[in-house]
């Protein structure tokens, strides 16, 4: 037996930490090697972290809703068929590395059991404890987990006990007839609900959790780190509007999904960072690192949830691909299926304020990134062009921008080049394939 280490993992590129939100296991629980231990949320995705042993969970160093760093202790775990590299030293018990340097010292009184003195109680927790994984498939086939036998450790519910049960077509659902206990009613009425608790004075206080939590801290670090610059043009997009409704109806029967204008944007922004790759950049303190590749966030929301997946090499896809890409990732973010791959690599934010109805904004740039492009509402307004006033569809575009790494005659010149794109996509010149 050996007492071993398992740190908090890197889940995406920029990642410096994550965010606990439930332990999937508990001091004495057994565990192979990549089982799910624990649930953490980071201000990219939230994922299920694995075990790197196989043995037997002994401490938890961490407790639910603690954030840590990239590379800081999370458990201990005593792995099955390992040398021990544990040492006494006195009253005290000393935990060593792989490469031997002494990192913590556990008295004696703490320090993990042996195997065989399991609690007395057991651990009934984890069979309650559902992965993401878990809670998209019982919502999507309406199955009662209350009423399934789980083939994991201490009856827990996996992902292929749903997918056994819904191949056999034999789901149990939620009965409306079953009686609830006085004692399931005390729990309930004790809980908090989602919308947060009521005081005396009739306010109400929200715990800050979760996703909101993570996206507080990642806003923080932006407003604090990077001085924001803010420009905005205003672009003719009528050309733009007629292709599109021109074509959206047959597209959506070919395709299978929508034609959305947003597509349009995505691509003329992929065209502009190409020609101006200064703002596809990022600030490394001593050196700012311009990016080769072309990688797009965009911002899609789940309920009261917001995600920033990416469309990769989106310069080299053409319009009907970049929108089979945004359906797709606002279908996994819908259905809790983003991976911690679909939120790496971002290197420009491009985000669709005008879906609110905003005609205006100033965005928080998406750190460490050097500008974010907020695309507003298509408004109809009257135009003077051509010693006339007109209807045309008329769309602000707003760039925050890192000053330290872009001026505003960069920032300006790319911003007058994605008007041009803009204007120029009409039923004569742009192929959406």
């Amino acid at each position: 037996m050996g007492l071993e280490k398992i740190n908090m993992p890197q889940l995406g590129e920029s990642v410096t930490e994550g965010t606990i939100s439930s332990w999937l296991v508990q001091p004495g629980d057994k565990v192979n090697k990549y089982d799910p231990i624990a649930e953490v949320m980071t201000d990219k995705v939230n994922a299920e972290v694995p075990s790197s042993f196989t043995g037997t969970i002994k401490e938890l160093a961490a407790k639910e809703d603690d954030t840590i760093e990239v590379g800081e202790l999370m458990c201990y775990i005593e792995v099955d068929g390992a040398s021990s590299d544990k040492e006494a030293q006195g009253d005290k018990e000393t935990v060593k590395e792989n490469d031997g340097e002494v990192k913590k010292e556990i008295p004696a009184s703490q320090a993990p059991a042996d195997k065989n003195e399991q609690p007395a109680q057991t651990n009934q927790t984890s069979k309650k404890r559902y992965s993401p994984a878990v809670m998209t498939l019982a919502q999507e086939h309406n199955i009662d987990l209350n009423e399934i036998d789980g083939s994991g450790r201490d009856g827990r519910i996996t992902r292929k006990d749903l997918e056994n049960i819904i191949k056999n077509g034999d789901i149990p659902t939620p009965s409306s007839s079953k009686e609830v206990s006085e004692d399931d009613r005390q729990t309930s009425a004790s809980k908090p609900s989602s919308e947060g608790i009521k005081t005396e004075d009739g306010d109400i206080e929200i715990p800050v959790t979760g996703v909101r939590k993570a996206i507080a801290q990642n806003m923080v670090k932006s407003t604090t780190e990077i001085p924001h610059a803010w420009m905005m043009v205003e672009v003719d997009v009528t050309g733009l509007v007629e292709l599109r409704n021109s074509l959206k109806d047959e597209f959506k029967q070919k395709e299978g999904y929508s034609l959305t204008f947003f597509s349009f944007f995505v691509k003329a922004a992929a065209q502009a960072l190409k020609e101006y790759p200064q703002l596809n950049s990022t600030w490394a303190g001593d050196k700012i690192i311009q990016r080769k590749a072309i990688n797009l966030n965009i911002a899609v929301a789940k309920e009261n949830e917001l995600f920033v997946p990416v469309i990769r090499d989106a310069d080299e896809k053409s319009i009907k691909g970049i929108a089979k890409d945004i359906t797709g990732l606002a279908a996994k973010a819908r259905k809790g299926k983003l991976t911690s791959k679909d939120m790496e690599g971002g290197t420009f934010t491009v985000n669709n304020t005008g879906s609110f109805g905003s005609v205006q904004s100033m965005g928080v740039i998406n750190h460490p990134q050097a500008a974010i492009l907020q695309v507003e509402s298509i408004v109809k307004k009257p135009v003077f062009q051509d010693g006339m006033f007109g209807a045309r569809d008329m769309v602000n575009l707003c760039l925050s921008l890192d000053h330290r790494v872009l001026d505003g005659l960069v920032a300006g010149n790319f911003l007058a080049r994605l008007k041009e794109i803009l204007e120029n996509m009409n039923k004569e010149h742009t192929s959406i394939y």
